[in-house]
């Protein structure tokens, strides 16, 4: 995704098109979503990546951005809130070069289109059940679990078509050769909600990281688990997020994909 069309539009537009879009308002989250570091008034080059890191914000300084979309942004509750090393380093680097810092995350986990658990359905071609009305069916914690169903016929397969799509060898735990159609999955840091997939009676829950009792659980109730990385399956919400701005705006938006192997 790459455009480079003269366009801008102000900041403050860009700001209330995405609280708007992903509907920010509505998450309890563990970082303040939206606009997190005033840059630059208007906005014409955007870099949208998975981490607000040292070495995305200088790729995006490097690019002539001056706007950082990222999922994983800064001030996290319960973090240490002194500036120093590289926390300190980060902040001066975007105060230094004037960018805006936008970070969404529970919000563009949510979205119904763009966001991630929809983006990884549609990469793992994964069919989400949908209620009446046409959204999705979720359970767990603020509904962040999605349900639905792959064509994949055992866990063997499902393991092989992950790897093969998200070039990243996930772990798996579970009777390679047992069947598998209804799945539950939530991306990133998801571990802790496997109980609620457990609960809907799916065959395998898919996420990103793993804790020690994923796999006495998936041992125990015959619900398979597979951890396909926190990077991985998150990278594709944010560059739909940015191919949506780029549509609306005409704007320039780069995706930069910094691999991270967790």
């Amino acid at each position: 995704m790459n455009s480079t069309s003269g366009n801008t539009i102000s900041r403050d537009e860009l700001e209330q098109w995405l609280d708007t879009t992903l509907q920010a308002d509505r998450f309890r989250d563990y970082a303040p979503n939206g606009l997190q570091v005033e840059g630059a008034l208007e906005v014409r080059h955007i870099v949208t990546g998975v981490t607000a890191s040292q070495a995305l914000i200088d790729a995006a300084i490097e690019r002539g951005a001056d706007t950082l979309l990222v999922h994983h942004g800064w001030f996290w509750k319960n973090e240490n809130p002194c500036l120093r090393g590289p926390k300190r380093q980060r902040i001066a680097r975007v105060l230094d070069n004037n960018l805006n810092l936008f970070g969404y995350h529970l919000p563009l986990d949510a979205h119904p289109t763009l966001g991630n658990n929809a983006q990884l359905a549609r990469v793992l071609g994964i069919t989400p059940d949908v209620s009446d009305d046409g959204q999705p069916l979720t359970c767990g914690p603020d509904g962040l679990v999605w349900l639905g169903r792959c064509t994949r016929q055992t866990l063997k397969e499902l393991e092989s078509h992950v790897f093969n799509s998200l070039r990243r060898q996930p772990l798996t735990v579970g009777d390679s050769q047992q069947n598998v159609e209804r799945v539950a999955w939530c991306t990133g840091g998801a571990q802790g909600m496997m109980q609620a997939a457990i609960d809907e009676r799916v065959d395998a829950y898919i996420t990103g990281e793993a804790s020690e009792q994923n796999f006495h659980m998936a041992n125990e109730t015959g619900t398979a688990f597979i951890a396909a990385g926190h990077h991985a399956t998150e990278r594709y919400g944010v560059k739909a997020l940015g191919e949506a701005i780029q549509a609306a705006f005409n704007v320039r938006v780069d995706f930069i994909d910094l691999d991270n192997p967790i």
